[in-house]
């Protein structure tokens, strides 16, 4: 049975792969930075074939242990790694490059942003690399954002949610330089982005002049969406289904939820 790595399993669209990966009777590693505060993985700890390691994905020495738990596991292979982990800080979801607080505010958060939304992937990634390199299927995925696309931006003019795009936009790259690197060894690199899903709690009064702001915006480029969040099992099964058909030849992609570039 094929064997998957989930990287940021503790809730959200990375528990639901878990959750989706163990009905399908397959070997699941979920990664989670602190799994005992994780309601949702302690509910299942006991399922057959899952195996909760706790893991930083921007720490890399916790990483390396993680894979020589993982291969202790699999017996040293491992089919496909799925990279979740996401930092966005709601503090400065709103600013625009020129007008954060602070210049040091600005570089904290952008730091942030990149050591978990860039190298969190690649450490990740090179951690599992000598593990997936004796898989089968060498895939290596890792979850998006349409917010990435410099083109849909453009379209939409929106400035906003200004480190993690701009983060999300480096990730694309990575995806890309893995697949050039590793494209004589059968590896598939994908990025692919879950569409809009209900994973967040609903925002708050405050909140709620971005939201619409946001939501303009993206009417822009899709006039006839309807803002309403995909449930997190549907976003996931879309994925799944993209992800087992990945092949070689798809090695590098950046698609949506629909395996396209329809983010909406």
């Amino acid at each position: 049975m094929p064997s998957y790595v989930i990287a940021g399993a503790s809730r959200g669209i990375g528990l639901q792969f878990v959750l989706d990966l163990l009905a399908r009777g397959d070997v699941v590693i979920a990664l989670a930075r602190n799994p005992e505060a994780s309601e949702g993985l302690q509910n299942i700890k006991d399922r057959k074939n899952l195996h909760i390691i706790k893991a930083d994905i921007a720490d890399a020495a916790s990483l390396r242990r993680a894979a020589e738990e993982t291969a202790r596991v699999t017996g040293g292979a491992l089919d496909v790694l799925i990279n979740n982990g996401v930092y966005q800080d709601k503090t400065y979801i709103y600013n625009t490059l020129v007008d954060f607080p602070s210049t040091e505010e600005l570089v904290s958060d952008f730091t942030k942003s990149f050591d978990t939304n860039v190298l969190g992937p690649i450490l990740t990634s090179n951690a599992f690399l000598p593990l997936l390199k004796k898989g089968t299927q060498k895939k290596v995925i890792t979850l998006n954002t349409g917010l990435a696309d410099t083109k849909l931006i453009s379209k939409i003019e929106y400035p906003k949610l200004t480190s993690y795009s701009i983060s999300k936009a480096a990730l694309d790259m990575v995806n890309v330089k893995y697949a050039i690197a590793l494209k004589n060894e059968g590896f598939s690199f994908l990025n692919i982005s879950p569409g809009l899903v209900d994973t967040q709690a609903p925002p708050k009064p405050e909140e709620m002049g971005g939201v619409m702001e946001m939501i303009t915006a993206f009417k822009k480029g899709y006039p006839d969406w309807t803002p309403m969040p995909m449930p997190t099992a549907e976003s996931v099964g879309l994925m799944l289904e993209i992800i087992d058909k990945l092949t070689v030849e798809d090695s590098g992609k950046f698609v949506s939820h629909k395996n396209n570039r329809e983010w909406l």
